[in-house]
């Protein structure tokens, strides 16, 4: 797959089969889209997705609140791995955002693009201030000779579900129901970093995960099963996401215990894949009753990796 960081970049003698959104989580409604896409292509067009960053929440209502399901390099390996050809990451700024429908249709798809066909959700705005529709777009598809296809909302509404959904699932700790709707594992990609070192001593050594996208959401605090791949090798494990009261500690923090490994990690980028949530973060009266629960929480860890598998 092919990546560009502004439509400007784009650059093709064929025609392309397109379509665009933030597709944050490319949960099962987006790859609906995206197979779609793939599949309409030719020896003649080659598919593209045309997604924006930031956020355009972000620019357009200040929302810097807002937390993402994908970095930029994970919704791009997401998208890879459907069988896209070529991603267009655009800047969204405040001038994009002021692009009429026509401006945008004529000037990127028409001009850049050299858009033979676009699939869209039925429901998809786009234009200054979101004014036009898809009637509007089909209206354009006749006057510069694309094609126009429309998802249809009962196909979109076979898998209800959107990524506020996903998001929500995921501060509520239900890792279940948000894996459920982004057909795939949530995961985290970051770099091991240099921690306290507290669980070495007490037999459970720890992977710190450090991730530099302050927008990426980070899902509840509490202990989760989890599992890596790490040189080739699946590896599973436990992670605590929080605090560490016990030891009073002042920042959030993700800690990750490998079972099975004795590899020293620092500095390694580490995708980790959430699979469960045991429990809530707790404070313990001691570091020896917080010993006594890790080792609980390995066993339920190990027993759900038992029956997944």
């Amino acid at each position: 797959m092919k990546i560009f960081n502004a439509v400007h970049d784009f650059k093709t003698q064929s025609g392309t089969i397109v379509t665009l959104g933030t597709f944050d989580g490319v949960h099962i409604g987006h790859r609906k889209i995206i197979e779609r896409l793939v599949q309409n292509t030719d020896e003649n067009t080659a598919s593209l997705v045309l997604t924006f960053f930031p956020h355009p929440r972000m620019v357009l209502q200040g929302d810097s609140e807002i937390k993402l399901l994908n970095t930029i390099d994970e919704k791009a390996f997401l998208l890879e791995k459907i069988g896209l050809e070529n991603l267009v990451i655009h800047p969204f700024d405040q001038t994009f955002s002021r692009l009429t429908a026509e401006e945008f249709v004529k000037n990127i798809l028409v001009d850049i693009f050299k858009i033979k066909k676009i699939i869209i959700g039925h429901d998809h705005r786009f234009g200054r201030n979101r004014t036009a529709n898809i009637d509007d777009l089909i209206v354009f598809g006749e006057l510069y000779n694309f094609e126009v296809e429309q998802i249809s909302p009962q196909e979109i509404n076979e898998v209800s579900v959107s990524s506020t959904k996903i998001r929500n699932a995921l501060m509520e700790g239900n890792i279940q129901r948000a894996n459920d709707y982004l057909g795939y594992e949530y995961f985290l990609t970051g770099t091991i970093e240099k921690g306290k070192q507290l669980g070495r001593t007490i037999g459970f050594p720890t992977a710190n995960l450090g991730i530099k996208e302050n927008y990426k959401l980070i899902p509840l605090t509490g202990v989760y099963v989890v599992k890596s791949i790490i040189d080739g090798k699946t590896v599973y494990g436990m992670m605590n996401i929080g605090f560490n009261p016990t030891v009073s500690g002042q920042k959030q923090t993700i800690e990750i215990h490998y079972f099975d490994l004795d590899e020293d990690l620092y500095e390694k980028e580490i995708r980790v894949c959430i699979l469960s949530r045991i429990r809530s973060e707790q404070k313990f009266e001691s570091v020896s009753k917080l010993q006594k629960q890790l080792a609980k929480d390995k066993h339920t860890s190990l027993e759900f990796i038992k029956n997944k598998k």
